[in-house]
């Protein structure tokens, strides 16, 4: 049995402490990196969600536009989720650029393996992106998200979400102020 996974790009913000939409930080090479990070890491499928900024997406990638952008971040990820046709999704964001191929494949391979489909990378013990969520966990996620919450809430009440350590790998920090 083949096991499909899917990558969910977050990108659709106004970043406003960062000052514009950071779908388009450094002439959109965050962007490519967390695209080029998805696909690299194992997602046969990869969907960019849009919102504050329209642009064209790297391709193999394919945009998806989330009209309650303004919302918050849960808007993006009913987006993104609802897009997608695959067993686990990739949930990542834009704003963290130092992550790359190595932390996805490490982050899915140890979500894949587990049995309860849900992986998180950590950075020296901090939480971050991305995130693996099975499928079976999208609906019951979703009802938890609201505002600029997104998966956190469902998360953060759960035991078994594998922690990955990735900080070997990059910072995985967000960056939410330019320079």
């Amino acid at each position: 049995m083949s096991t499909s996974v899917a990558g969910v790009l977050l990108a659709a913000g106004a970043g406003t402490r960062f000052g514009m939409p950071k779908v388009l930080a450094a002439e959109g090479e965050w962007l490519t990196t967390a695209v080029d990070a998805l696909r690299g890491g194992g997602c046969g499928d990869v969907v960019v969600v849009l919102g504050a900024a329209l642009v064209d997406v790297p391709p193999p990638a394919r945009s998806v536009y989330a009209e309650a952008w303004a919302d918050g971040l849960s808007a993006s990820l009913r987006a993104g989720l609802s897009e997608l046709d695959a067993d686990y999704a990739v949930v990542h964001t834009v704003d963290t650029p130092d992550v790359g191929a190595e932390v996805v494949r490490r982050v899915v391979a140890a979500g894949v393996a587990s049995t309860s489909g849900l992986a998180r990378a950590r950075y020296a013990g901090r939480p971050g992106h991305p995130v693996l969520i099975a499928r079976r966990h999208w609906a019951p996620l979703l009802e938890l998200a609201g505002g600029d919450e997104g998966a956190r809430p469902y998360l953060a009440g759960r035991d078994d979400v594998v922690a990955v350590e990735c900080a070997d790998l990059a910072t995985g920090r967000d960056v939410d102020t330019p320079g």
